[in-house]
């Protein structure tokens, strides 16, 4: 284990609990998503899941309901 490793666990636990965001791991050296989606696995954590509020509210809720429709249409 790097001496990173400790820093970056606290930053992926940090990012799972909705303290801080994508944004901020990036300028913090993770280079893609798919490595924190690794390393939320890896210590059994979760994506945080956005707040339903701001000005993209009615696009995401319109994002779920397709989702939504395709997963009940499916056999």
């Amino acid at each position: 284990m790097s001496e990173q490793a400790p820093e970056r666990e606290v930053l992926i636990r940090r990012y799972a609990a909705g303290d801080i965001t994508w944004h901020e791991l990036r300028e913090r050296g993770f280079e893609d998503y798919v490595e924190v989606l690794g390393a939320l696995g890896e210590f059994g954590l979760r994506p945080p899941i956005a707040a339903m509020e701001g000005p993209n509210l009615a696009a995401r809720e319109r994002g779920r309901a397709i989702i939504r429709e395709a997963l009940r249409a499916r056999p």
